[in-house]
């Protein structure tokens, strides 16, 4: 707008007083135009408050003159300029007020603008609008189209926005390149690519577009499906600095090469895309850059795509677990490859691939070693495509799973269900039958085992395998008690003619030689013995060597083949046998049969003197006793029977320890000391076979001494517990025996009550009260026998009360009173007379002080259960099994790893399928997640006949996945726990930990 000029500039050269007197005056006394003047150059120096305050008084004093349009503008322009409320609303007043003027357009422009500045487009389309007829200076046109189209850009009213653009591009001005970049957007959102392509590439040539156009450009291309022209022009351009939007033109070059199949150049791009971090691929480009990085061998990063995509069970899903479960194979990561593939064919969306995924699953739990699923699989696959051309391939890998899985029982049934066996299937069932009467062995179910053998036997396809089985139906036999049956199946072994070195063989001399031993059929015996320590002593497995050694040594002793037996035992000691304490006993045994007492008293020291804890040590002072007394070397019979009086007081041996001791004193004619002898044999072990015996030598020392009045007490007392009637006293008490032992309770009960009304003062009563006692415990009556049981544990006679003990700790034990069963275990431990009896006290002083949190004396008693050896099957493995808790529960980490450990890699029980979850429980709660993984992975598969542990391993297995974010993994392993484990509390367990990772979102 041009300025009006006012030539009234002398009024500024007035004198000094009258300007004065103007500055004294009030507004009314003003001249309007000098008013005006005033109040305009401060608008022109942009002090709008105060030029918004001058015209205001303008107005309300009357002082406009006939500038009355100018000031109301000026007014309004100011409100605006400075930001009051009433700005816009004054200068759209003054539009109404002056619609046709030059200071109206002057409005319109400014509102406008001011509208556009705020955004507000549509106010800002509408003041424009006001314009369009009307003659605007060249610089304006230009820019009043490029807003209005822009105004209608941001409306998306790109068809208004596109035609505004395009009258803008007539101009050349400052808008032009905005105005084609924007017309070329316009055009893009109406589809209208062509055009949208000729616009950007003008504004392409614009330095401030051209880092703007690649990406529009390129998303066109691919709108297009010009892929390759959409390569052509944007790889080169892609490493361009300060490029828009780079990340989404590296998308756009990935998924046209995806679909030109570039995979390796389209993973590069995905890659790029995801490593800028500023966008999220979709599924369906997840599962693209996931095949695109498969397709050009990186793995690794395939799988960190698939996985993801996997997450969801549906079409895209399937495909996705099949593809990862090949990457991890490529990845040697085998559990992951199979978790993928179970996942793949758990989906039905693909048919083909969910065959594929299955045939796949079951080839890499067999590469695994996880028969058992693999032979899962194959069945279901060989039921569901038996016309496959795969089919062939998979009953040849269902016969390698066969062969080795540790579920066989399952893979008996499988075979015994097929109508045709071919040769390989036919020597899987062979091979399968005979492990699986192994595990009956192992459980003590011989006929069992019997059983399963004969069906071994039935498919001699491996003859090496046919020995091994006809030899274990020796063994079966022999274990079930059956001797005959066993003799016939070890010569059957023998008959086979197997090569004098084979194993079976070698074993079966021992088997035969102890079932020939145990029917008192000696030289038989002899032969198989001899056979076995031959073929045996040169080697380093020396397996039964040093047992059969011993029993060749007894048999010929037995056969008075002295000079054989002497040798034999000789060289057991020369050989360092672990038995070498009953070959210098029993050598000693064969010298004083040859005569040869010195020899023989030299061999009983050895026991006497190396052995102190040996079980023959009481033997072997006893039998050097009776040679020194055979010797009539009486004095040193007597310190031999005193040592092992003082050393062995419980003894089996005392009362004829006592009675040779007498015999020694009254041969020295040390009267009084036979005398206390006989009365200590007649005082304490009053039923005693040589308690006659002790009262004859009694009454012959008393009457030397002149003291026979003495004697009658002992002979009323010896008659009052062996009356006249003992012998039909006997008949009674062996006949209640024998209901007991025929397991007739009720009956044995009323006989033995009887016996014990009948014969209050027998001295077998407190034998028959502890038989009394066994029939109610047969009945399940373990208070009344628990009673009869504590009321003989004062009894003097040390074998009933080690009997005593041993039920009375194994009832308290039973009921979990573990504190009082440790006492009766002890006295058990310290006088038991066989290995078995030792073990069963052992055992029970373990699992009694494991449970009452003694974990020291835990270990020392699993440790003496070991150093006994095999005693029965599970004696070791349960012995470990109990001391590696025990170790752990006191926080002796290290250790109770490595007795784990032990465990797990030297028995394949029950004990060491609970001590790999335990081992692997230990890394995981120390955080070693992937190493606990390692443990369960490496371990597990023969432990799968275990359900329960199994279960537990692998539901441990799915937390350690949680643990390291691999949640796809922790799903499918909890999947297949639940569908597959037939243990509920596993299943429960493995469902609440899939609900939380479903709640956590996948």
């Amino acid at each position: 707008m041009n300025r009006i000029r006012i030539g009234i500039l002398a009024v500024y050269l007035l004198s000094w007083g009258q300007m004065q007197a103007w500055a004294q005056a009030s507004l009314n006394q003003m001249h309007p135009e000098l008013e005006y003047q005033a109040a305009l150059d401060l608008f022109q120096k942009d002090q709008f408050a105060a030029s918004k305050e001058a015209f205001e008084r303008m107005i309300l004093h009357d002082q406009q003159g006939d500038r009355t349009m100018e000031i109301s503008y000026f007014l309004a322009l100011s409100s605006l300029k400075g930001d009051f409320p009433e700005g816009s609303s004054a200068l759209e007043a003054f539009l109404l007020d002056y619609p046709g003027e030059a200071l109206g357009h002057e409005a319109a422009w400014v509102l406008g603008n001011h509208y556009f500045t705020a955004r507000n487009y549509r106010k800002a389309i509408e003041k424009f609008g006001l314009l369009n007829n009307v003659a605007l200076s060249e610089e304006r046109h230009p820019e009043l189209f490029f807003k209005t189209g822009y105004a209608f850009f941001q409306l998306k009213n790109y068809q208004q926005a596109q035609n505004y653009f395009e009258r803008a591009k007539r101009y050349r001005s400052p808008f032009l390149a905005a105005s084609y970049y924007y017309a070329g957007f316009s055009a893009f959102q109406q589809n209208d690519f062509e055009t949208a392509v000729t616009n950007f590439k003008e504004a392409e040539k614009s330095s401030e577009f051209s880092l703007k156009v690649p990406y529009m450009l390129s998303a066109i291309y691919y709108r297009q499906g010009e892929l390759q022209l959409l390569i052509d022009y944007a790889a080169p351009l892609i490493g361009k600095a300060g490029l828009e939007n780079r990340e989404q033109i590296h998308l756009l070059l990935a998924e046209a090469y995806y679909d030109k199949k570039a995979y390796e150049q389209a993973a590069g791009h995905y890659q790029s895309f995801v490593s800028a971090n500023k966008g999220k691929l979709s599924r369906d480009q997840q599962y693209k850059a996931g095949e695109a990085h498969y397709e050009s061998n990186q793995y690794e990063r395939a799988s960190n795509f698939f996985k993801e995509v996997a997450l969801t069970k549906d079409a895209l899903g399937q495909i996705s677990s099949y593809f990862l479960g090949h990457s991890y194979i490529q990845l040697e990561n085998l559990p992951f490859a199979a978790n993928s593939f179970s996942a793949a064919f758990t989906m039905d969306f693909n048919p083909e691939l969910k065959e594929e995924a299955l045939f796949n699953y079951a080839k890499v739990n067999l590469e695994m070693g996880k028969f058992q699923e693999a032979i899962t699989a194959l069945d279901q696959y060989l039921d569901d495509y038996p016309g496959s051309s795969q089919a062939s391939e998979a009953e040849n890998l269902l016969s390698d799973a066969l062969i080795n899985t540790n579920n066989y029982l399952r893979a008996i049934r499988h075979i015994e269900s097929m109508q045709e066996k071919s040769p390989r299937i036919r020597e899987a069932y062979q091979k399968v039958s005979f492990f699986q009467a192994m595990v009956y062995y192992r459980d003590n179910n011989h006929s069992e085992a019997i059983q399963m053998l004969n069906k071994s036997l039935d498919f001699p396809q491996d003859k090496s395998l046919q020995t091994r089985a006809q030899y274990w139906k020796g063994e079966a036999y022999a274990a079930n008690n059956q001797p005959e049956a066993a003799i016939q199946a070890y010569e059957r072994v023998l008959s086979m003619n197997p090569p004098a070195s084979d194993p079976a063989l070698i074993k079966t001399h021992y088997g035969l030689g102890y079932a020939y031993f145990n029917q008192s059929n000696y030289d038989k015996a002899e032969n198989q013995f001899k056979a076995y320590t031959d073929k045996l002593r040169g080697s380093n497995d020396k397996q039964q060597y040093h047992d059969a050694l011993i029993r060749l040594g007894d048999v010929y002793y037995v056969q008075k083949k002295f000079e054989e037996a002497a040798a034999t035992f000789r060289r057991a000691i020369q050989e360092d046998s672990p038995y070498s304490d009953y070959a210098y006993f029993r050598g000693g045994v064969v010298a004083n049969f040859q005569n040869r007492n010195l020899e023989a008293i030299r061999q009983l020291d050895q026991v006497i003197d190396r052995y102190p804890n040996s079980l023959y040590l009481e033997d072997a002072l006893f039998q050097k006793a009776q040679i020194h007394m055979e010797d009539l070397n009486y004095r040193l019979g007597r310190e031999v029977f005193s040592r092992l009086i003082s050393l062995k007081p419980n003894s089996p041996f005392i009362p004829y320890a006592l009675e040779g001791r007498a015999v020694a004193n009254y041969s020295l004619k040390d009267y009084d000391q036979a005398i206390a002898d006989y009365k200590t044999i007649l005082n304490r072990f009053p039923n005693a076979s040589n308690g006659e015996t002790a009262l004859v030598g009694l009454q012959e020392s008393l009457s030397l001494q002149g003291r026979s009045e003495e004697f009658s007490t002992y002979l009323s007392e010896y008659r009052k517990s062996n009356p006249a009637s003992s012998n039909l006293q006997n008949v009674e008490f062996e006949a209640a025996k024998s209901l007991l032992f025929n397991q007739s309770y009720q009956q044995a009960v009323r006989a033995l009550e009887d016996f014990l009304r009948n014969y209050p003062n027998s001295s077998q009563v407190p034998e028959a009260r502890y038989y009394l006692a066994d029939a109610h415990f047969r009945m399940e009556n373990t208070d009344k026998a628990l009673d009869l049981y504590y009321g003989l544990e004062n009894t003097e006679d040390t074998q009933l009360k080690t009997r005593v003990f041993q039920k009375i700790a194994a009832i308290e034990f039973e009921r979990e009173n573990f504190a009082k069963s440790i006492p009766y275990f002890q006295f058990t431990a310290e006088n038991a007379r066989s290995t078995a009896e030792e073990y069963e006290a052992y055992f029970g002083l373990m699992v009694a002080n494991f449970e009452t949190k003694n974990y020291t004396e835990t270990v020392s008693h699993a440790d003496k259960i070991l150093e006994l050896g095999n005693i029965t099957v599970d004696a070791a493995p349960s012995a470990l099994l109990i001391k590696a808790k025990a170790l752990e529960n006191s926080n002796q980490l290290a250790q109770a790893e490595s007795v784990y450990r032990e465990l797990v890699e030297n028995y394949k029980s029950e004990q060491g399928a609970e001590a790999l979850f335990r081992l692997a429980s230990l890394s995981h709660d120390a955080g070693a997640y992937e190493v606990s993984n390692e443990l369960i992975f490496e371990y597990s598969q023969p432990f799968g006949s275990y359900e329960y542990w199994y279960g537990k391993q692998f539901v441990l297995l799915a937390k350690n996945y949680i643990a390291l974010d691999e949640k796809f993994q922790a799903k499918a392993t909890l999947e297949s726990v639940i569908e597959n484990s037939g243990i509920e509390s596993v299943r429960t367990e493995a469902e609440e930990l899939l609900k939380t990772i479903n709640t956590t979102g996948e």
